[in-house]
């Protein structure tokens, strides 16, 4: 296709764009185009499960961005990986098939964002799913575009890690997807038939045979063209301008969605004022209210060969996992390593768990540039799910092709640091309990001179990362408060013809991992522009209904 018009623009490829997209490409009568910044996702390690280190440490498919110096992280810039190809960050990603907690988008609702309470939103989450081992119910779906499954013979490691929390008095959990996400249990993630599952080779891609979308990758755009107060279409950095008849949808993620939309005119007037770029539309939200999660890990290592890993006395079976899947698609290598997890309160006073236990059957990654586990161990990594530190992005230059400049004030609120202590006691706990015994495994990190609440603070402010899971810098919320960029049905507040379909919408960042939401945000955004009727809002079960609006 080669005209320059169509009807809908969707910047960015990823998890939210690519199903905004599809979505969108099932109305016959009109034409899509996809601008994708990055190149095609072509490249092996991106479609192996088990590769997601190495996929994620290629600059081909990793922006590679990285925060300023951290004043509550030791003063260490830490790593922001962003998806650099169709697929976006859902081609890079853990491939963890997780909604959060129920009240989180209750809290949405509570905050302005009419409609979106976790009733609301359950249908849009179930329209997508495929899931190969939940039966349907109003709580999962079959036949939905995207498949959602149990990682196959997990490592025995994660019996070993549940049975621990079991002996440490914590729940089960048969379903973290379930009306109550807490306990311990395995977890499911985004795969089909031994390969990575994403909104791109879900939805995307067989979409594309309807002959209606056309995608365009290495396009980066450089800003959204605004006439008469309506997005009119897109410049790209090469210069070339591709028009929109009906909408633009900007879904480049919560880095460069703040970044396009002031490049374009659209943000906090005085920064936009300091590099040059004309005022198009003040929102003073724009690039705020930035939030990530952040993890800290507990790590063992072991002469026992049960892990994960690449070792002389285990190479053997190393070599058969690679054949078996190569021939089969299964085994280890049609996973993604991380098979198990627990949602816990670190304070039984707490009304919903606070941390993620990311359990990992597999020694740390100690060389960068092997993207594989050398020798045996394996490591809980506690994630605080619920920040209370608020950071920003902002332009490091009107010049498209230059970094964002990323501030998230990690840890820096003086509440959020304690979780993670207490998590990092509970990890150790869980180590040092009979399920782990014949494991023999050494304390490697923190060590275990590391024992005080001001030791651990250290430790975790020196080597703690995120995981990922940058929000919120386009909150969406009511149309009146001057920090919310767009409303309720994701237009971008001032610009007709404009929305925002991403990550960046979250006024608050979720007790879990984002993907998920994203693509049920994405196909929210889909219905509002299709002008289609709301879902009906899931009927609950009885003992449900108490406990979420």
């Amino acid at each position: 296709m080669s005209a320059a018009e169509f009807d809908f623009l969707v910047i960015g490829a990823g998890s939210s764009g690519a199903a905004v997209a599809a979505r969108l490409g099932e109305d016959a009568g009109s034409t899509v185009c996809v601008l994708e910044a990055g190149g095609p996702d072509t490249h092996p390690f991106i479609h192996v499960p088990s590769f997601v280190a190495a996929a994620i440490g290629r600059e081909e498919t990793n922006w590679r961005f990285a925060t300023v110096p951290q004043a509550g992280m030791a003063g260490r810039e830490i790593p922001v990986p962003r998806g650099r190809v169709i697929g976006g960050s859902g081609a890079i990603n853990g491939m963890v098939y997780f909604r959060g907690h129920p009240t989180d988008y209750d809290d949405w609702a509570d905050a302005g964002c009419t409609g979106w309470s976790y009733r609301e939103v359950l249908p849009y989450f179930t329209r997508t799913e495929h899931n190969e081992d939940y039966e349907e119910s109003v709580f999962h779906g079959r036949g939905g575009p995207i498949n959602v499954k149990l990682v196959e013979n997990p490592n025995a490691l994660n019996y070993a890690f549940m049975d621990a929390l079991d002996a440490l008095q914590f729940p089960a959990c048969p379903d973290f997807n379930g009306p109550d996400p807490e306990g311990y249990g395995r977890r499911q993630g985004l795969i089909r038939d031994g390969r990575r599952e994403s909104t791109a080779t879900g939805m995307l891609k067989p979409a594309l045979a309807r002959g209606n979308i056309h995608v365009q990758t290495d396009a980066r755009v450089a800003r959204i063209i605004v006439e008469d107060g309506r997005a009119a279409g897109v410049e790209l950095a090469n210069g070339s301008v591709i028009r929109a008849r009906r909408e633009v949808v900007l879904s480049a993620g919560t880095v460069q969605t703040p970044q396009i939309l002031m490049l374009s005119g659209i943000g906090p007037a005085d920064h936009l004022a300091q590099h040059g770029i004309e005022v198009v539309q003040a929102l003073e939200g724009v690039g705020g209210n930035y939030q990530d999660h952040v993890a800290s890990p507990m790590h063992m290592e072991t002469d026992d060969t049960t892990s994960y890993g690449i070792s002389w006395k285990v190479l053997p079976r190393d070599i058969f996992y690679g054949l078996q899947y190569l021939f089969t698609r299964k085994g280890p290598l049609a996973g993604n390593v991380f098979e198990s997890v627990a949602f816990l309160r670190t304070d039984p006073s707490l009304e919903k768990p606070d941390v993620q236990f990311v359990f990992q059957p597999a020694k740390r990654l100690t060389n960068p540039r092997v993207p594989f586990p050398l020798g045996h161990g394996y490591a809980i990594s506690p994630v605080a799910l619920y920040p209370k530190s608020r950071g920003t992005v902002r332009l490091g230059s009107s010049d498209p092709a230059a970094n964002p400049v990323i501030d998230p004030h990690l840890l820096e609120h003086p509440d959020d640091i304690q979780p993670l202590i207490r998590a990092l006691k509970i990890s150790r706990e869980a180590f040092a309990s009979q399920p782990f015994a014949r494991y023999h495994g050494e304390e490697i990190a923190p060590g275990p001179q590391v024992e005080s609440d001001s030791e651990l603070d250290a430790y975790i402010r020196e080597t703690g990362y995120t995981v990922h899971h940058p929000v919120g810098t386009c909150r969406m919320g009511d149309h009146e408060d001057a920090h919310t960029v767009v409303d309720p049905q994701l237009r971008v507040k001032g610009i007709a013809g404009l929305r925002v379909a991403d990550a960046s919408v979250m006024p608050s960042v979720i007790g879990g991992n984002t993907n998920a939401p994203c693509v049920m945000i994405a196909e929210r955004c889909a219905d509002f522009i299709l002008g289609k009727p709301q879902m009906e809002a899931a009927n609950l079960p009885p003992e449900s209904v108490a406990r979420y609006k």
